[in-house]
């Protein structure tokens, strides 16, 4: 299985994208990724929010191939502690699918037609954290997963 983390616009600080970078090179050990970045949308000062997440939409959905599995990044989504996530991508491997595919939204969300492909939704806290911010405990959170799943000492109990 592959485990691609789809997210819109760029990271802006540094020292974030060195952090999910070290995490990124940590979770290839395990499974193959790849986290891919949509272009942030240009000219929006003239685009509703609705505008907006259909365009976005547009683009997120150009990236998936019709056999991904498709779990949004979503306030209302399931909560998960570290040890059921890990539960979650073990069954999802065992499963058979090829490409799981988690996608962290724009400002204002998904679009109707992105909520419709999706087959689920995983929030990670009740919290609101930045775009910038949720890629990097999300990378996190895969490899500490996996990290669980080997029984490795990098979470401890």
């Amino acid at each position: 299985m592959t485990i691609k983390l789809l997210a819109i616009g760029k990271t802006d600080s540094p020292e974030l994208q060195q952090l999910i970078s070290l995490y990124e090179k940590r979770l290839k050990h395990y499974i193959n990724f790849n986290l891919v970045l949509v272009p942030d949308l240009k000219k929006t000062k003239n685009l509703s929010e609705q505008q907006q997440k259909e365009k976005e939409g547009e683009l997120i959905l150009k990236q998936l191939a019709p056999t991904d599995v498709l779990v949004l990044l979503d306030e209302n989504g399931k909560q998960y502690n570290s040890i059921e996530f890990s539960a979650y991508l073990q069954k999802k491997m065992n499963s058979g699918i090829k490409q799981l595919v988690f996608v962290i939204g724009g400002p204002y969300g998904f679009s109707e037609s992105v909520y419709k492909m999706a087959m689920g939704k995983i929030s990670l806290s009740k919290m609101t954290f930045s775009h910038q911010m949720v890629r990097l405990f999300m990378v996190e959170q895969l490899y500490r997963a996996f990290t669980i799943l080997k029984n490795e000492p990098y979470h401890h109990r």
